[in-house]
């Protein structure tokens, strides 16, 4: 079962190795993870995405609980979120196509960040499945690069999470 997790950690060198390898001795695979400073800025926030069974899981929580440099940990995994994704898509678009990558990007309230002699760099954010489509569509002109972070997320309105 996939499982969000939200960490609040210490903003410090060593954290992240500390957190992801505690994760991956244990046999789990990280599917997603972004760390990025909070609005204090000595604490960072992780946002792990992570497929294990109900007790793989439980082992995990209680594991980063134990380490010193995590304060919280939350599971957002069944609460109501905001998760978002963002891609950057570097495509094949000669002057003649160009229109239509750019009326694709606009669809999908994507912008175009840059543009080449026969590339345009769009940006987009969203959730996964939004990302995916619209890489679907870039495909047919071809996807010269592609980058992708990982999720984030957030509970909904007034959860304290």
């Amino acid at each position: 079962m996939r499982h969000i997790l939200s960490v609040l950690v210490e903003n410090k060198s060593g954290v992240l190795s500390r957190v992801t390898g505690m994760i991956s001795r244990r046999g789990f695979n990280i599917d997603s993870l972004t760390v990025a400073p909070t609005e204090d800025e000595t604490l960072s926030r992780m946002t792990i995405i992570v497929d294990a069974d109900p007790m793989g899981f439980e082992q995990i929580t209680k594991q980063l609980h134990k380490l010193v440099s995590v304060f919280k940990v939350s599971d957002l995994t069944d609460t109501d979120t905001v998760e978002r994704e963002l891609v950057l898509f570097k495509v094949l678009a000669t002057p003649e196509r160009r229109h239509e990558v750019i009326e694709i990007a606009d669809l999908f309230r994507a912008k175009v960040v840059d543009v080449g002699k026969n590339t345009l760099t769009v940006e987009a954010t969203g959730a996964s499945s939004k990302l995916d489509a619209l890489e679907d569509l870039f495909r047919g002109y071809g996807i010269k690069q592609l980058t992708r972070t990982g999720k984030i997320a957030m509970s909904r309105g007034s959860h304290d999470n």
